[in-house]
């Protein structure tokens, strides 16, 4: 699971490593995320993504990943993403 944030976005890819496709991936900019009626980057944006990330791949029976944080420090939107992926049931 590979993670981006830039200043507006956060983004979130689950990678097949031995293949190199991508399995699933959500962001702040995806239909699904826009549908909440959710905006921005902030903290609650991230929660919105990790909880959709995290139903993506329990759909697909993935069920553990690898965490990429991609040298972005683990706190603030990182972390409420990696949470949320938690709660929702993927481990890593």
């Amino acid at each position: 699971m590979c993670v981006f944030r830039s200043d507006r976005h956060i983004y979130v890819q689950i990678i097949d490593d031995t293949t190199g496709k991508v399995l699933a991936s959500a962001s702040s900019l995806s239909k699904e995320f826009r549908e909440q009626g959710l905006k921005g980057s902030g903290v609650p944006a991230a929660k919105a993504v990790g909880a959709l990330i995290a139903g993506k791949a329990v759909a697909q029976s993935i069920e553990k990943v690898v965490f990429d944080r991609s040298g972005f420090i683990y706190h603030g939107r990182v972390k409420a993403l990696a949470d949320a992926a938690r709660e929702k049931g993927l481990k890593f």
